[in-house]
């Protein structure tokens, strides 16, 4: 049984595909009490309907960053612990561009999430996206860019080209 209409809105397509998420978002949109319904798909146990609803939150969260810091807490304390790509990508990018509105606390939660998920997921976007935004808060942070300098050393020596690259560039920027 799905979780609510937007789970079932979510469902099906190809994998890699956005399926319905523009129109989901479409939705949301015009109505903030629908987000906690989009929120709680996060619950299913299809990966394709978590990995479109961390898509339509990155998308939600640029039209509207307002309403996603009203969850950022239970992004902090749920999502975060996900074992899935998508959502540990999003988080990374959403973390950067909430950055300004966020407490000093939710900051530094934010940047242990992330350098807990940078060594320990090998996912190749998990680890570009988290690199970029640990270099976006380390430009301000000097023990955080002392940590992420070796990390980003071992990182261009990944197997994924791409990652190997972004870790070269984001040495060249701290």
């Amino acid at each position: 049984m799905a979780i609510n209409t937007f789970e079932t809105q979510l469902t099906g397509g190809h994998p890699n595909s956005l399926g319905n998420t523009e129109e989901v978002v479409a939705l949301v949109l015009k109505d903030y009490d629908k987000l906690q319904d989009l929120y709680d798909c996060y619950k299913s146990e299809d990966a394709v309907v978590r990995l479109r609803v961390s898509s339509a939150m990155k998308r939600i969260c640029k039209a509207r960053p307002d309403w996603i810091m009203k969850y950022l807490d239970r992004f902090q304390s749920e999502i975060s612990d996900l074992d899935q790509p998508s959502a540990k990508w999003s988080l990374a990018q959403m973390f950067m561009w909430l950055d300004e509105k966020m407490s000093g606390e939710q900051r530094e939660r934010a940047v242990e999430i992330m350098k807990h998920n940078l060594e320990t997921d090998d996912d190749w976007i998990v680890q570009n996206n988290t690199a970029e935004s640990l270099a976006y808060f380390a430009r301000t942070n000097d023990s955080l860019k002392e940590w992420l300098i070796p990390q980003l050393e071992k990182m261009k020596g990944s197997r994924h080209n791409s990652v190997a690259k972004r870790a070269q560039k984001l040495i060249a920027i701290l």
